[in-house]
């Protein structure tokens, strides 16, 4: 039997998570909280990896990371070990701490980070002490938690400096006092609606995404005449060019300008295609292509984008035009290579 498919790529988005072993506590008292917490901040600057988001129950934990240097596996087993090693010795006990490996959900960022987010967010008050309360009761103690990133999201007074906000807020208009608003309201929402566990859309692949991205996943990470049992642990997929360089590239093939292509307020086909081949050769998230081309904001950017897929699923000649500039991009960057 193969052992997970562990993928990793420069700037991927992951749900992470460890549950004690036989589902016991890995934190006895606050000082294992704020030494985990210790070591986590420790553990991100070693490997440059990025938290968006915590959350520590008493017998497992749930991060949101993204990992600039493609390197989930190194950081995660430098990051269990070490905490394993200060609570075996604290709690003069011996073994394992956690459940196995840790689990990972490769998180398709523009479609489902937010949802992700909001997910373990609300995770403290799913447990069954809590489920006869009523909404605002669970919202006062969602509030009054300690144990978690979220407080961070609505006040900057009670953020961790080890935590990065913005890139989730970024999806609400960006880290200020109107995204944060939204964001508020957002988690509240979760709270008043029975809420579909989005990591149940990982079960099987363990990607959590639409379609077109777990697509694109397979086509990059999994060769088909591989058999299944013979599939690596990891693979690496790098990004292929920097965005301006790309920018300049898809320039030079299309024969217009950067100003004409991404003027502000123009919708116009070659952005589009622009847009998506930012997405597919740079990895870069939808606000971050937003800021990129003209300052428009994510929501803009992935209707544009669904445009150009419903577009090139009815156009054929469209597609291979599209699919030829893709072939150019390749060739130039095995020539960069």
């Amino acid at each position: 039997m193969a052992r997970p498919l562990r993928i990793q790529f420069p700037d991927a988005y992951y749900h992470a998570t460890c549950r004690g072993n036989e589902r016991k506590a890995i934190f006895i008292d606050s000082h294992d909280e704020k030494t985990f917490l210790k070591i986590l901040e420790r553990s991100l600057e070693i490997y440059n990896v990025s938290l968006l988001a915590y959350v520590c129950m008493p017998n497992h934990f749930h991060l949101i990371v993204t990992t600039p240097e493609a390197n989930l596996s190194d950081f995660m087993r430098h990051f269990n070990i070490t905490y394993t090693s200060f609570f075996n010795r604290k709690h003069k006990r011996v073994g394992h701490l956690y459940q196995g490996r840790y689990k990972a959900f490769l998180i398709d960022a523009d479609n489902y980070l937010l949802e992700v987010s909001r997910y373990i967010h609300l995770n403290p008050l799913r447990v069954e002490s809590l489920s006869d309360k009523e909404i605002e009761e669970k919202w006062n103690i969602l509030l009054k938690g300690k144990t978690s990133s979220l407080s961070g999201y609505f006040s900057v007074r009670k953020r961790m400096d080890f935590v990065n906000y913005e890139f989730i807020l970024n999806y609400m208009g960006g880290d200020n006092h109107g995204g944060r608003r939204k964001y508020r309201r957002f988690i509240h929402r979760g709270l008043e609606q029975e809420l579909d566990n989005p990591m149940e859309l990982g079960k099987g692949n363990g990607i959590i995404g639409e379609a077109n991205f777990i697509k694109w996943i397979k086509e990059k990470f999994i060769n088909k005449d591989t058999p299944r049992r013979e599939l690596p642990a990891l693979r690496v997929l790098s990004r292929t060019f920097e965005p301006k360089e790309l920018i300049q590239h898809f320039v030079n093939i299309n024969g217009k300008t950067v100003e004409d292509i991404c003027q502000p307020g123009k919708k116009s086909l070659e952005r589009a295609i622009l847009m998506e081949l930012l997405y597919r050769f740079c990895h870069l998230t939808q606000p971050e292509i937003g800021r990129l081309i003209g300052g428009i904001d994510y929501s803009t950017v992935s209707q544009a984008r669904k445009r150009l897929q419903i577009q090139m699923e009815q156009k054929p000649k469209l597609k291979r035009n599209f699919d030829k500039i893709s072939n150019k991009l390749f060739n130039l960057s095995r020539i960069k290579i």
